[in-house]
């Protein structure tokens, strides 16, 4: 046995403990679609089972869709602006389109079909918003920020 274990200084791996089985049955992740309120999205224990909770969890993953869609067909800089505060503005508004988009990712990561739902609904609504609602063609005007590339 020494031989096979020439790179971790002759120790073998200890038997699972009790311990280990169960954090190993507590970190069970679903890896295909699956529909209910037990799931976690984001953190852990949320939204815990709770029905309540998971509405909230629903909510809060729609309105990030929406803003992410927002963030990103929407002129906030006008023209004639300093360069250096207009970049560092552009620059401060991607890192935040950016990290709601990765947030939306991340909840969709979950497994869970009304996560999934309300992700791609959110994105719809915050496009029509942005550009149909305001009547805002997405080739007409430049955007501050570049699309989003998937």
């Amino acid at each position: 046995m020494d031989e096979h274990m020439h790179g971790m200084g002759g120790m073998a791996p200890s038997p699972p403990t009790t311990n280990d089985t169960m954090m190993h049955s507590k970190m069970m992740i679903h890896m295909t679609f699956f529909w209910g309120k037990d799931t976690e999205i984001l953190f852990q224990n949320w939204p815990g089972g709770k029905s309540d909770m998971y509405v909230l969890a629903l909510v809060v993953v729609f309105l990030m869709s929406v803003f992410v869609q927002l963030l990103s067909h929407t002129r906030f800089i006008k023209p004639g602006s300093d360069h250096i505060l207009a970049g560092l503005f552009k620059t401060l508004l991607f890192a935040f389109r950016v990290g709601l988009a990765y947030l939306v990712m991340l909840s969709i990561m979950s497994f869970n079909g009304g996560v999934f739902l309300v992700a791609v609904l959110g994105q719809t609504l915050g496009f029509l918003i942005s550009t149909y609602a305001f009547n805002k063609s997405p080739h007409k005007d430049g955007f501050d920020l570049p699309p989003i590339s998937c």
